[in-house]
């Protein structure tokens, strides 16, 4: 594809809201959930936003654990969150789960892996399914049961009236984002009536319409213009971090790209599963997960409780009640727990009475140790890195910030820095999507994680190109594999404005289409797509007419939305084609 002609800002008329209803889910590596308002409710009180509760035991929390139950076909799903849990409880007392596929906690693949349409998920019991169907199933789910919950509300609501937001981390890359628009349509909701979310981005927005405290002028909302602020949002499976400044009419914008990692709640969760597997035996924890999965479930919700509302300042032992199965597992071997502490290095800091775990608190914070220190140590090297003479402030989100320890070191670590965190950090995400969804312009720029760009050729020079790169067409001699940047890592970007627009015209006189091939690197200087660091990740064909190399197609790019957007106009026909890239294909 050779390249003509110069480029030009457009800016894209993106919808400014005004649907009947908006309904956002929030689906997080440990838990989900979802929220919506009507157009209303919104325009009265943008915080007036519905959610449903769930109840697992006598516990009841505004979302559900992020786990799903599939029937032995592996295309009907039988439960979702904490039905999932107690129905799969009940097929292992009966031997019945060898035949059924049970997930938890899957949407870290998505981090983790490279992602692709058939890549397959592994189940508690190592039977797999497509990854697309558990996640498009698990998102139907939801999908279905906040339909009925709001109809509820308003009895005549169409799927038309609806527009839906689906929330994905910052630090995801294109095709991670693509593979859940991917999933929402596979779950029956239409492309036009979904958008997908930033999950610090949303949650920033929800703390701007809230106070954090009672006393006035506290928190982020009464920022003013030109306020800048760390959003620390730290979940179960990933810590997103990004930065923020206050715009005119207090819109958002993003002053450096999103940065983080796989630290989150979940590491801690690792962690106490570590220490309990070290003491026991890592086939007894085995054999305890397998056979007693109630039990299994039961002591991480109470770790997780313990997790939530243990601090440096509580009495000297933390108690975690351990399942009986799982003390009489390791009775059987021989050896009870309190004699396996009483010969171990914890037998000073640790005790068994009955069912109670009593640890020291040091114990208790080592479990924290990885996950904080990564994220003290990254958020370090951001600060080192960017302007910090006038940011003051870090706001934490997520459930993960509901966790004194993390809380008291990130005050510790950074003194001077005032943190605050909103009343349930846990739901910011999930009611930040919701106003994101009524109010798409709350976010006026972003910073672009790479440099993108696409394959051309042109004219061979032969002062300047190397030979290997040399090939004859109907044109003359051109340069293949010349990187065409079209926005820069680090580049701030405008949302609803073109970042790039350019004529291609075709090499050869009857070649019928224009592909179009995006590719990344994170350096800034780059020359050809061979080099190194650089990567394909997606690509459109766009369908030519007639013939002769005259042809132009106009290509338009918008880099600064959540997901990348095109739009390709040829110029004979005046037909313009607007898609999203597939970054799976």
């Amino acid at each position: 594809m050779g390249k003509n002609s110069s480029k030009t800002l457009d800016t894209d008329k993106k919808n400014e809201g005004g649907h009947l209803l908006v309904a956002a889910i929030d689906f997080g590596t440990t838990y989900s959930g979802y929220a919506f308002s009507f157009k209303n409710q919104f325009e009265t009180d943008p915080c007036n936003i519905s959610a449903k509760t769930w109840a697992g035991g006598q516990l009841q929390s505004l979302k559900a654990p992020t786990c799903v139950l599939i029937q032995p076909d592996g295309k009907t799903l039988e439960a979702f969150g904490y039905d999932a849990e107690t129905r799969y409880s009940q097929l292992c007392e009966t031997g019945e789960q060898k035949n059924w596929y049970f997930f938890q906690r899957f949407k870290m693949l998505l981090w983790e892996k490279e992602i692709h349409k058939d890549t397959m998920l592994d189940d508690e019991n190592g039977k797999s399914l497509p990854v697309l169907t558990v996640f498009s199933l698990s998102i139907r789910y939801m999908k279905d049961d906040l339909e009925s919950m709001a109809s509820r509300q308003v009895s005549a609501i169409t799927p038309e009236d609806i527009h839906w937001v689906l929330t994905v981390p910052a630090i995801w890359d294109d095709a991670s984002k693509h593979f859940m628009r991917l999933a929402a349509q596979q779950a029956g909701i239409s492309s036009e009536k979904l958008s997908i979310a930033l999950e610090p981005e949303v949650a920033s927005i929800y703390c701007r319409h809230i106070k954090i405290e009672a006393d006035e002028g506290c928190g982020i909302s009464s920022f003013q213009l030109g306020k800048k602020y760390i959003v620390l949002d730290a979940g179960g499976g990933t810590i997103d971090i990004t930065v923020h400044e206050v715009g005119i009419g207090g819109q958002l914008k993003e002053l450096y790209k999103a940065s983080g990692g796989a630290w989150g709640g979940t590491e801690v969760d690792k962690g106490f599963m570590d220490f309990i597997a070290n003491m026991t035996g890592k086939d007894i924890i085995q054999h305890f997960k397998e056979k007693n999965i109630e039990d299994y479930l039961y002591l991480l919700r109470d770790f997780e409780i313990k997790k939530r509302n243990t601090d440096s300042k509580s009495p000297g032992l933390v108690t975690i009640r351990l399942p009986l199965s799982l003390i009489e597992l390791v009775k059987n071997k021989g050896e009870t727990i309190e004699q396996i502490l009483q010969s171990s290095r914890y037998a000073n800091m640790a005790t068994v009475t009955g069912d109670k775990f009593r640890l020291d608190v040091s114990i208790f914070r080592s479990f924290f140790k990885k996950s904080v220190d990564n994220i003290v140590l990254h958020l370090k090297q951001l600060l080192h890195e960017i302007d910090t003479t006038s940011i003051e402030t870090i706001l934490m989100v997520g459930g993960y910030s509901e966790s004194p320890f993390l809380i008291e070191t990130i005050e510790k670590k950074f003194p001077r820095m005032t943190v605050i965190i909103p009343k349930d950090p846990g739901i910011a995400v999930l009611k930040g999507a919701v106003i994101f969804g009524h109010c798409p312009t709350s976010i006026t720029k972003r910073v672009s994680k790479y440099t993108y760009g696409t394959d051309v050729s042109e004219l061979f020079d032969r002062e300047k190109h190397p030979l290997e790169k040399l090939i004859e067409t109907d044109d003359g001699d051109m340069c293949v594999d010349i990187f065409d940047v079209f926005v820069e890592a680090g580049q701030s970007l405008s949302v609803g404005e073109t970042q790039y627009q350019y004529t291609y015209h075709p090499c050869y006189v009857d070649q019928s289409e224009v592909k179009f091939e995006l590719y990344i690197t994170t350096e800034k200087d780059v020359k050809y797509v061979t080099d190194h660091g650089c990567k394909k990740v997606g690509c459109v064909v766009i369908p030519l007419s007639g013939s002769g190399l005259d042809r132009g197609v106009l290509v338009r790019l918008y880099l600064g939305g959540t997901e990348i957007m095109l739009e390709f106009e040829e110029e004979s026909t005046r037909k313009i084609t607007r898609t999203v890239v597939d970054f799976l294909t």
